[in-house]
C-alpha cells in the first residue's frame, strides 16, 4: 500500500475519537516525507534532534515538529526556534533548558511531562509523584516562555493488549486527576495526552488519547 493510503486507513480508524495522528518520521527518507506531505499530513514527530534539524532545513515550512524520543539538555538549542512541542520533557532541569532557549527565541513552547506507566526498566519518564511536585514547585511556576499541556506515555513492549490498555487508562486517570488538582495557570493547561504507537494506537484512542504516534503503520518497516 502508498503511504497515502495508509494515513487515509489510519484516519478512517481514528474517525469518532479524539485522537490526531503524528507521522513518527525517523529515519525515514526525505521522499516519504513528501509523500506523506502531499497526502496532506503535516504533524512529523522525530526521535533525534539533529535529524528533525536536517529535514525541517529541506522541507516546507508549515510542517508542525513534535520531538517524541529521549531529549538531552545540550540539543534543545538547535530546534527551539521551530519545534511545535515537546512530548518528552522528564525532569525540572530540562524543562528549565526549554524555558531558557525558548526565551532566547521569544517563544512559548508546548510540552508534554513523560510519565513512566510500563512494567519495563527501559523506558525513561517522571513517576506520577515526581510529575506532582514538579507542576507545584516554585521553579516550574516562574518559567514564562514553555506550556505543559499535558501528557506522554509508553506502555509495556508486549502482546498483551488488556496490559496496555491498564497502563493507558492509568495515564489517563492521572491526568484528569491533575485538572481536578492543579489549577490552570498561563504555563499549565492540560489538554493532550500522547500515547499509542503502531501496534497500539487503536487502544490508545479508545483510552482517551489525543495524539497518536505511528510510524510503521504508515511508512513501512525497514
Amino acid at each position: 500500500m502508498s503511504i497515502a493510503k495508509n494515513l487515509d486507513k489510519i484516519n478512517i480508524q481514528l474517525q469518532g475519537t479524539t485522537a490526531r495522528l503524528i507521522a513518527v518520521t525517523k529515519t525515514k527518507p526525505i521522499a516519504d516525507l513528501e509523500e506523506a506531505y502531499q497526502a496532506n499530513c503535516k504533524t512529523f514527530g522525530e526521535n533525534k534532534v539533529q535529524e528533525m534539524v536536517e529535514k525541517w532545513e529541506i522541507l516546507p515550512k508549515d510542517i508542525e515538529w513534535h520531538l517524541i524520543g529521549h531529549l538531552q539538555s545540550n540539543k534543545v538549542k538547535y530546534m527551539a526556534s521551530f519545534v511545535a512541542m515537546i512530548h518528552s520533557v522528564d525532569s525540572l532541569k530540562l524543562l528549565q533548558e526549554i524555558n531558557k532557549q525558548a526565551t532566547k527565541n521569544n517563544r512559548i513552547i508546548d510540552c508534554l511531562l513523560q510519565i513512566y506507566i510500563a512494567q519495563e526498566e527501559t523506558k525513561f519518564g517522571l513517576s506520577q509523584d515526581e510529575a506532582k511536585e514538579l507542576l507545584q514547585s516554585d521553579e516550574f511556576k516562574s518559567m514564562k516562555n514553555i506550556k505543559i499541556v499535558g501528557l506522554m506515555g509508553m506502555a509495556t513492549n508486549t502482546d498483551d493488549q488488556t496490559q496496555i490498555r491498564l497502563e493507558f487508562r492509568s495515564l489517563k486517570t492521572f491526568f484528569d486527576e491533575l485538572k481536578v488538582s492543579i489549577p490552570e495557570s498561563d504555563n499549565l493547561q492540560l489538554k493532550e495526552i500522547s500515547m499509542g504507537m503502531s501496534g497500539d494506537f487503536l487502544i490508545a484512542a479508545e483510552e482517551g488519547s489525543t495524539l497518536v504516534r505511528v510510524g510503521s503503520a504508515i511508512f513501512g518497516h525497514r
